[in-house]
């Protein structure tokens, strides 16, 4: 996977990066989501939940070393927070990210109507809580839950993605701590942890899904700011590496200004 940097000038490469988010995004819908509604009863909360880590692994290692495979609003969020990617940058990530998951939806919800008898109004691998939860978790504990397990994902990606290029089995932590955040978060609230994957199913799910989706939008962004700012502390030689880059930065824009006025 590959973290572009906040001093980083635009590229070609935002055009493919832009393509890959949208594409992983597509896909971790499509195949992870769709593992819940089409095969749930069939593979069990850990048959889902490996489906989740597996696809994110190898999303990971397909578009990681273009995008950094984030995948994920939250997840872009921390590494905007962190200083890994500019603001531009970001906004194009979020919105590649919800068109895929959106597309992905649609495309999940299309196989699903050919299945007599599937249920997809309200439910949808949509996220929830209180009557909505299997164990009934109130909207509290809900908040909390996601806040924490997002926390895991962003912190994970910020410190195995601390340098430009990451190798070898860097994904391999990701693609586990994303199956294991959805062994627990499912039967609590289905697991959201990402507002694009919260989002498009449940435009496609109707009312139930959507009257309950802004907590799946707002605690994930809020476990991706305070995993960026632990992650500050925890990793505080990266503070140091990036304050030189800026200043590099800023004195090679300086040159180049003092060479045109020359």
């Amino acid at each position: 996977m590959d973290m572009r940097t906040i001093t980083e000038s635009r590229t070609p490469d935002d055009q493919r990066a832009f393509i890959c988010e949208f594409l992983g995004t597509l896909v971790l819908v499509f195949f992870a989501v769709g593992a819940a509604v089409l095969s749930g009863q069939y593979i069990g909360t850990l048959g889902i939940a490996l489906a989740f880590g597996l696809i994110l692994l190898a999303v990971a290692y397909a578009v990681g070393p273009i995008s950094g495979s984030h995948l994920n609003p939250a997840v872009t969020l921390g590494m905007l927070v962190a200083g890994r990617i500019t603001v531009r940058t970001a906004v194009e990530y979020w919105i590649a990210q919800v068109l895929g998951a959106i597309v992905g939806a649609a495309l999940l919800l299309l196989v699903a109507k050919q299945v007599p008898g599937l249920q997809t109004h309200g439910a949808f691998g949509t996220n929830g809580y209180g009557y909505r939860s299997a164990v009934g978790i109130n909207i509290f504990g809900s908040f909390v839950t996601e806040v924490i397990l997002t926390f895991l994902l962003v912190f994970m990606y910020l410190a195995v993605t601390h340098r430009i290029a990451l190798i070898g089995f860097a994904g391999l932590p990701i693609g586990m701590a994303y199956a294991v955040i959805h062994l627990i978060g499912i039967p609590l609230t289905g697991t959201g942890v990402n507002p694009a994957r919260s989002l498009a199913p449940a435009l496609f799910a109707g009312s139930p899904a959507l009257t309950q989706v802004w907590l799946f939008l707002v605690a994930p962004l809020v476990g991706a700011v305070l995993a960026a700012l632990v992650h500050e502390v925890t990793h505080p030689a990266l503070a140091a590496v990036r304050a030189a880059r800026a200043a590099a930065a800023e004195s090679e824009t300086a040159a180049r200004a003092v060479g045109e006025d020359g």
